[in-house]
């Protein structure tokens, strides 16, 4: 959130202590190193450490729930990203875990710091800058991999019967979940029958049996498009393959809703200005990451399911025996690196890094409703608001040449938006002028107590494709695969006709320039405080 100037004067340092402490943070990492974080997730850690945002654990720790609600911990007070070094049950390297991959860090002024490091970036970066470093491969050539013929993810292998899931330190990552959850915060890996699209996606798997995962598949995913690809072409299974610990610029492209037909590992290479280096699977011709900590190899089977969850999610909600069948994924090669690294991802109420991902996805919307003509300027979904709020800022003077109303410019973005991937997570998209500060989470919710009018300022959309995990609609009344969405116009009917006689009343707005000025002054003196 954007702080007013009052509120920098009340209680933060001032703004030159803070880039001192930066400088001096930071001043170890070197420019190659922050490109080279992006690309490989050790290096990734080790910029971490430098920064002074890792928490190395060096005691034993349970996988069953003390990894866990570390990590949660961590996510609810912006702590350091815990590694920790020695898991209970670990053997011949696997293997470490490391969490809070994108997290928040405590720093106001570093805030997004651990993101940015994910993609080349340095740790003060502002959440704009990157919302718009996910968008820069839209107008660069895909570059392909650079598949070597090995890599570190080589260094051990095993095969078939020596494999037991169950004899690898996985971790019970809630109380409440149904069974432990391997997958977490790793990429799986999915090829199109034609060999065309390979989808990179993250969706979360949990312990089956000793060769087996059950994972998340939701409808409409870029996953579940290619699974019924492979159904069309009259298959059982499909080959597939989950890399964890993989170059963090790709975890979150996978995160992101990308178009349809995009092979992120070309994607990342664009927007990184550098060929990731790959490496062919043991057992098919998918490719993975050549870095990648840990890599399982197998099929997703198209016919055989079971129950998957409980699990509890980034919403914040646990509801009892919340389980739904879902596809099973047989486990036939496990490579990875010496002394390999899980990483892992404990989700519930703000913030982590599902909550980070998924509203970054506010960009790509942005990027979206631009290509079809809609007079936005610019697009945010609160973190707060876990991805699912997304506030608009309306070009009003582009609006007003428009001559439309509300109910028509309503309605025809709601038809677009909320079918496409962009806005999948999307439940509310709230409309502002240029007055309203749509990173400020204060000013949005200032500007829709007053301006948008319940029911006749709403419009309402049951007709479009639902988020069905959102708690409302798959423990609420009504359909749980369509509707739910709404947008809330937050624009005064003035604004439409290009008038606007209102303005905020606030110590900014309201005051002459010279009369700020001096109660600045003599702010401290006053004893009002630094």
């Amino acid at each position: 959130m954007l702080l007013s100037k009052s509120s920098r004067l009340a209680g933060h340092p001032p703004a030159s202590q803070l880039h001192r402490h930066i400088r001096h943070q930071s001043a170890l990492v070197t420019k190659q190193e922050t490109i080279d974080a992006q690309l490989d997730f050790r290096t990734f850690i080790d910029v971490l450490r430098k920064d002074g945002d890792l928490a190395e654990i060096t005691r034993e720790v349970d996988p069953h729930l003390e990894v866990g609600a570390i990590v949660r911990r961590v996510s609810e007070t912006n702590a350091k990203a815990p590694l920790f070094q020695k898991v209970k049950g670990a053997k011949d390297g696997l293997f470490r875990i490391f969490g809070n991959a994108a997290s928040l860090r405590s720093s106001e002024r570093e805030r997004y710091g651990r993101i940015a490091r994910n993609i080349g970036l340095e740790p003060g970066a502002s959440w704009k800058d990157i919302l718009v470093r996910t968008q820069e491969a839209k107008t660069r050539e895909a570059m392909k991999p650079n598949i070597v013929a090995d890599g570190p993810c080589k260094q051990n292998k095993m095969f078939g019967e020596d494999i037991d899931l169950h004899k690898l330190p996985a971790p019970m990552l809630h109380a409440d979940d149904g069974g432990k959850y391997l997958q977490t915060y790793g990429v799986h890996f999915l090829r199109s029958p034609d060999g065309t699209w390979t989808n990179c996606s993250i969706f979360r798997g949990m312990i089956h049996d000793s060769r087996r995962l059950v994972c998340l598949v939701g409808t409409g995913q870029h996953n579940a498009i290619i699974r019924e690809k492979w159904i069309q072409a009259g298959k059982t299974e499909m080959p597939w393959a989950l890399a964890l610990g993989v170059p963090p610029s790709l975890n979150l492209a996978a995160a992101l809703p990308i178009p349809e037909g995009v092979t992120e590992a070309e994607y990342i290479g664009a927007q990184v200005g550098k060929p990731l280096d790959m490496v062919k699977c043991e057992l098919s011709d998918l490719e993975v990451p050549a870095s990648s900590e840990i890599v399982l190899e197998g099929t997703a089977s198209l016919v055989d399911k079971a129950y998957e969850g409980p699990f509890e999610d980034f919403l914040g909600l646990h509801f009892d025996n919340d389980m739904h069948m879902h596809p099973l994924f047989r486990v036939d090669a496990i490579t990875y690196r010496d002394d390999a690294i899980l990483p892992v991802s404990v989700p519930g109420r703000i913030t982590d890094e599902s909550h980070t991902t998924c509203a970054m996805a506010s960009e790509e919307l942005l990027t979206f409703v631009k290509a079809k003509g809609f007079p936005i300027l610019d697009a945010n979904a609160p973190l707060e608001m876990m991805g699912t709020w997304c506030a608009l800022k309306v070009d009003t003077a582009a609006l007003t040449a428009s001559k439309t109303t509300s109910k028509e410019f309503c309605e025809a973005l709601g038809q677009i938006v909320f079918r496409n991937k962009s806005s999948m997570l999307t439940n509310r998209i709230l409309l502002f002028g240029p007055d309203v500060d749509i990173y400020s989470l204060r000013d949005i919710l200032w500007a829709l107590a007053t301006r948008c009018r319940p029911a006749q300022d709403e419009y309402v959309f049951e007709d479009v494709p639902s988020f069905p995990l959102t708690p409302y609609m798959c423990h609420g009344g009504g359909s749980v695969r369509n509707g739910g969405k709404v947008i809330m116009d937050c624009l005064f009917p003035m604004e439409y006709r290009g008038e606007k006689t209102f303005h905020s009343v606030d110590f900014e707005t309201s005051y002459p320039r010279d009369v700020q000025e001096r109660v600045l002054q003599n702010w401290e003196g006053d004893g009002l405080g630094v």
